[in-house]
């Protein structure tokens, strides 16, 4: 079962998260209770309404600014629910959890859905997954199918990143196998949710995991051969703390890693048109499904999360 905001009570026993509150203004917004133009309630309002710190409702309210529902987020005056609704992706680019969410839920309104990914890790569309699967759950949207094949590097091969600084087998061994953990969890608590709409709902779901030879640059999400949200990995320079090889103490370690959630996504779909961007939208669409269409079926190997 995939937590939702339906399985909390707003006066419950928990205290309520900026996402919970976020997810019970959003689903306002999309119910028509609050239409385009309308001022939200004030933050002292919400915050006695949801039995929060006001801090807690200033961050839902950007979280839904982020997602273009509201506009005018500041502390002089209650926001407006924006009046073009969520601000187009392929517009503005935004971090991958905002952009991925949205998309996701639009692509899984479809009877059949198709989603190819590309990724380091399998963490911003375990996350990013959250909103279709609610809205499935809440009855509204049912696909058909879906069919999700997600590219991820190879456990066999020597990653570019994350890196120790110094030259070090040792804690590059570690960090390899602090990554490949993370990789297989979250690879397996997506499958999991995706394969539980199969008992729930009758949905007929595939979800295939292939080995890259590389480590890949950049992140793509290829949504129903429509869409591609495109973002690159920067590898930056962060200190971690990691457990000794005993396990009995931990120490910093300097590294180079990337921050996949945070990555900027450029969006491109294929719409009607005849102008240049509409053109070029559509080729690299096409592109980047013969790309991925491509590894899938060449030097790609079975990959078994374990």
């Amino acid at each position: 079962m995939v937590v939702t905001q339906e399985n909390v009570a707003v006066n419950g026993s928990r205290r309520l998260t900026p996402q919970d509150i976020a997810d019970t203004l959003r689903d306002r917004i999309r119910a028509g209770e609050l239409k385009a133009g309308d001022r939200l309630p004030t933050q002292a309002e919400l915050a006695g309404e949801f039995g929060v710190e006001r801090g807690a409702v200033r961050q839902a309210m950007k979280l839904l600014q982020g997602e273009g529902l509201l506009s005018n987020v500041s502390k002089g005056s209650p926001p407006r629910v924006a009046d073009a609704g969520p601000a187009p992706a392929a517009r503005e680019p935004q971090p991958s959890m905002v952009a991925l969410a949205p998309r996701l839920a639009e692509a899984f309104a479809e009877p059949h859905v198709r989603i190819d990914v590309v990724s380091y890790t399998a963490e911003t569309l375990m996350v990013a997954i959250g909103e279709p699967l609610r809205l499935i759950h809440e009855g509204r949207i049912r696909p058909d199918s879906i069919d999700v094949r997600i590219l991820l590097p190879s456990s066999d091969i020597q990653l570019a990143f994350p890196v120790p600084i110094e030259t070090d087998a040792e804690h590059r061994q570690r960090l390899h196998r602090r990554w490949l953990a993370q990789r297989n969890a979250q690879g397996q608590v997506l499958r999991h949710n995706l394969r539980a709409l199969r008992s729930s709902h009758g949905i007929d779901v595939r979800v295939t995991f292939r080995a890259l030879p590389f480590t890949t640059p950049v992140k793509i999400y290829l949504l129903n051969g429509r869409e591609a949200l495109f973002a690159f990995y920067s590898p930056h320079k962060q200190s971690l703390e990691l457990d000794t090889a005993d396990g009995d103490a931990s120490e910093v370690v300097d590294l180079y890693d990337v921050g996949g959630v945070k990555a900027p996504v450029f969006s491109f779909e294929k719409a009607f048109g005849n102008d240049v961007t509409a053109s070029r939208d559509a080729m690299f669409v096409e592109e980047s499904q013969n790309w991925f269409d491509a590894l899938w079926a060449t030097i790609t190997s079975d990959l078994t999360l374990s």
